[in-house]
């Protein structure tokens, strides 16, 4: 992250972080002001200090005792800071590419915004590994993969042509389907209500595909055994030219588990899902002056 792009997200970030103090301090002592703002000790960790160890956290996932030591602090103040910026992140949403005053937070958004530009979408579905829940626990398997063989937690991620990040949601336990995952968040009446809206998808949402055939392009189905060599060779033709012009989903993703926070999550499960949303967008700044 260049000079330039900290000190902008730093000054996107203080009126937010200001104003979330103030109301957190007015609920502990439960009345207005006596002195003016600014009085008393100062932060331990200053602001700036603050989203720049946080931003270190999410990169490489360092330990917050180990943050403290660097920053001659005690381990809750790291804690305490992560907990504070990183909501302020992840609600920051996802850049648009070439409008910088605009930025992308529901996939209503994300369908909007292809329907205006003309943005043929690329959908993906990703795993991460997570914290085992504690045995016994109700809904323990849920979390157990699949494919994986493992506890993870899925996401779902929206790029343009360019593999740039407009949009990842639809946070899933790893059991769930990609397909039945981002169903979940309406997706399917979002293409009705967007006909013009077009997207490429890998083999598992076919459903989507069968559904929409003329909005949504999925991998062309895998000729019989005793199919003519004409038609094997027609089907990988085929099969490659989509993979080709869908692949930039993948690279999206890849970019985002660079962080490696995303590579192996460590943190409690719940914090998961402002996690990726906070590494998400801010892969998606860099992306958008591509």
């Amino acid at each position: 992250m260049s000079r330039g792009r900290l000190a902008r997200l730093i000054g996107e970030l203080a009126a937010p972080w200001a104003a979330a103090e103030e109301d957190r301090l007015l609920a502990r002592r439960e009345h207005a002001r006596l002195r003016a703002a600014g009085a008393g000790p100062d932060h331990d960790l200053p602001f700036t200090d603050r989203v720049i160890v946080t931003l270190v956290y999410l990169r490489f996932q360092l330990p917050h005792a180990a943050l403290a030591e660097l920053y001659r602090v005690h381990r809750s103040t790291v804690t305490r800071a992560v907990g504070e910026v990183r909501p302020l992140l992840a609600a920051r949403g996802f850049a648009v590419p070439g409008e910088p005053g605009i930025r992308l937070r529901t996939l209503a958004d994300v369908f909007a915004y292809a329907a205006a530009r003309g943005v043929t979408l690329r959908l993906d579905g990703t795993e991460v590994q997570v914290r085992r829940p504690r045995a016994g626990k109700p809904g323990r398997r849920a979390f157990v993969s699949g494919k994986k063989k493992m506890n993870t937690k899925k996401a779902t991620v929206i790029t343009d042509e360019k593999g740039r990040t407009l949009w990842a949601g639809a946070f899933r336990p790893g059991r769930m389907h990609d397909q039945t995952a981002v169903r979940t968040e309406g997706i399917a009446d979002l293409f009705t209500q967007h006909p013009q809206v077009r997207a490429k998808v890998d083999a598992g949402y076919r459903g989507l595909a069968k559904q929409f055939p003329d909005q949504v392009q999925a991998p062309p189905l895998k000729p019989k055994k005793d199919a003519a060599p004409e038609d094997t060779a027609a089907y990988e033709e085929q099969r490659h030219q989509q993979s080709s012009e869908r692949i930039c989903v993948e690279h999206a993703n890849a970019e985002h588990k660079q962080w490696r926070v995303l590579q192996r999550f460590l943190g409690r499960r719940d914090d998961f899902d402002e996690t990726y949303l906070a590494v998400a967008g801010l892969v998606s700044d860099r992306a958008a002056e591509r």
